[in-house]
């Protein structure tokens, strides 16, 4: 059996998990580049019949899977994603497994909290500096977070966690969502804003956590960057499309927006030649959200465990 385990980017996926009688018994590739465009995806993946995917990073929607013919078994890192037709997969009777997803739930607020204090205190330029060799001539002034207002938008389960973080660490936390009441608010421990330019007006750090969806693309663009405060800093570690990019780099270039963070884009890998890599103050991270030793070990272990399955091969485990 052809297996092929996609968007392999950093060379890990066979260090974790039972993987080497699948080696024996089938023939498995690892795909460690992103694919072109769809006609690349066809090309390189229509013989296998297997395919391994890495949460969101290849897309699969109806029109690749179609031309897809030997394909029969999918197996999907996380429980849920967007970029995959799973009612193509049904109506074909390809099978889907997924894997567990670790402690998710802490990685990205980590991630979104360790954005707001290398924002605050310009941890990236004071590295750079030093590195060129300098000192603190020329070094940008940081800001103290403590009893600043951090504003989350999208209190689910992650939101949640950046805010129980936030509070520890001395941020007076307010929230917004199209969905969220004043008693879910209240639960959180958080302060609750009932319009989004309530929250925009008031918050020096607005970090974004929301599920992606039709309704929610653009939630921020050039009207709602103006409504920030002179000053505030912009944190993404959720999907890429929540924020308009070309309103944000317009903020960042004529300085409305102090800073950012950011670890997802519209299009990802992010384009070697996009604004976002030449705005100032802006830290820019490959989508590290969920890549940590931890949550490999999981979506590995559990993708083997799925591969075993198909082979009719029993864990050592």
């Amino acid at each position: 059996m052809k297996i092929a385990i996609l968007d392999d980017y950093q060379n890990c996926a066979l260090n974790y998990g039972e993987w080497d009688e699948i080696v024996r018994a089938s023939e498995v590739t690892t795909f460690s580049e992103p694919f072109k465009d769809a006609d690349d995806i066809v090309a390189k993946l229509q013989d296998f019949e297997v395919l391994c995917l890495m949460r969101e990073r290849t897309a699969l929607p109806r029109s690749t899977l179609e031309r897809l013919p030997n394909l029969k078994h999918v197996v999907l890192t996380g429980r849920r994603s967007t970029t995959l037709d799973m009612d193509c997969l049904k109506e074909r009777g390809i099978s889907l497994s997924t894997t567990d997803i670790g402690p998710a739930v802490h990685a990205t607020p980590e991630l979104a909290i360790a954005l707001m204090f290398a924002l605050s205190r310009n941890v990236a330029a004071g590295d750079a500096l030093v590195k060129r060799g300098g000192w603190l001539a020329g070094a940008p002034l940081g800001f103290v977070l403590n009893g600043k207002v951090l504003g989350i938008i999208g209190l689910g389960r992650v939101g949640t966690r950046v805010a129980e973080i936030a509070r520890a660490v001395g941020l007076d936390v307010v929230a917004w969502s199209p969905n969220l009441t004043a008693e879910r608010a209240a639960a959180a421990g958080v302060r609750f804003c009932a319009s989004k330019r309530e929250l925009l007006a008031q918050a020096d750090i607005v970090s974004m956590h929301l599920v992606l969806g039709p309704t929610t693309a653009n939630t921020i663009g050039a009207p709602e960057l103006a409504q920030m405060k002179p000053g505030a800093v912009l944190i993404n570690c959720a999907r890429g499309p929540l924020v308009n990019e070309a309103a944000l780099v317009g903020a960042l270039k004529a300085g409305t927006l102090a800073g950012a963070g950011l670890d997802v884009y519209d299009v990802e890998p992010l384009p070697a030649d996009h604004p976002l890599r030449s705005c100032p103050n802006c830290i820019l991270l490959p989508h590290f959200g969920y890549v940590t030793r931890e949550i490999y070990e999981v979506f590995y272990r559990d993708t083997a465990a799925a591969v075993r399955k198909i082979l009719g091969l029993s864990s050592t485990n």
